[in-house]
């Protein structure tokens, strides 16, 4: 990949050090600098905050120093502002409206899912869905995205993402990737695909069109010493509440309320960001 993992994310978080974290030089520069008085140093409020259990619009506002209309306002929640875990709140206006979230159903055709007839995949092109649904990225921007199903489960993952996109959940990426995260296809949400259970000759769910992958970096596959993304150690801790995280009172509800099973419940290894309707 040309960037790592870990700066990639800071660039798509727009993260910036402040001037205390960027060392005495840049905290000590200046007129003032020269003078011998010390600057002071306005604290950067937080663009984003991810809603952990327990909190409330109302609790999030004051501790930012905010009023809880204007952070509704912001992200467009009416009173009386209900947030849910893993929604990520903007804690600054946004320059326009974000739009209402949408979505379209199309055929696949063979070249646009990589067929291959000597695969002998499970599931032929014309019983899947390309699926375009509206998603919120990691910068807080609108995006349409698609996602390739099985044609029994599109309602399911339809209402899917409608609730994550009004929950306010990030997604990092979707096809397709020129419109954010070029070459960066192992951090992409995803359904389809034409493979197999890593190490056994048994058909992944995903190659029926029945698995969805959800921010695979932010939710890797962890089972034993393999992590999957290899970069994905910053989120292996899962009591941590980050842009992007699923968790079972979080996120996951939006999916498992449609009929999406999480392999972040099994037992012989943990796949945070697979979902499927096999539990499988």
């Amino acid at each position: 990949m040309p960037r790592s993992l870990l700066t990639l994310v800071s660039a798509l978080l727009c993260v910036a050090p402040t001037a205390a974290a960027a060392g005495p030089a840049a905290a000590a520069s200046g007129p003032a600098a020269a003078s011998g008085a010390v600057p002071v140093v306005a604290a950067r409020r937080s663009v984003w905050h991810v809603v952990a259990p327990g909190e409330t619009m109302a609790g999030i506002a004051a501790a930012n120093g905010l009023r809880a209309a204007d952070v509704g306002r912001w992200n467009q929640i009416v009173p009386p502002y209900p947030v849910h875990v893993d929604e990520t709140l903007r804690l600054t206006p946004p320059t326009s409206r974000m739009p209402s979230w949408r979505t379209r159903v199309e055929p696949v055709t063979p070249e646009s899912i990589g067929w291959d007839p000597a695969a002998r995949c499970p599931v032929p092109p014309e019983q899947l869905r390309r699926v375009w649904v509206s998603y919120i990225d990691f910068r807080g921007e609108y995006h349409d995205g698609s996602i390739v199903v099985h044609r029994d489960v599109v309602a399911q993952t339809q209402q899917t993402f409608a609730t994550l996109f009004r929950w306010r959940f990030r997604i990092m990426v979707m096809a397709p990737q020129w419109l954010n995260l070029p070459d960066q296809s192992s951090v992409e949400t995803s359904g389809y695909a034409c493979r197999r259970v890593a190490g056994s000759r048994v058909w992944s769910q995903h190659a029926y069109g029945l698995a969805i992958d959800l921010n695979p970096l932010q939710n890797p596959m962890v089972k034993g010493a393999v992590l999957d993304p290899p970069g994905a150690g910053r989120w292996v801790r899962r009591n941590q509440y980050l842009i992007g995280m699923v968790h079972a009172e979080g996120a996951v509800r939006a999916l498992s309320a449609n009929g999406f099973a999480w392999g972040g419940r099994w037992r012989t290894l943990k796949d945070y960001q697979h979902f499927s309707t096999t539990d499988r």
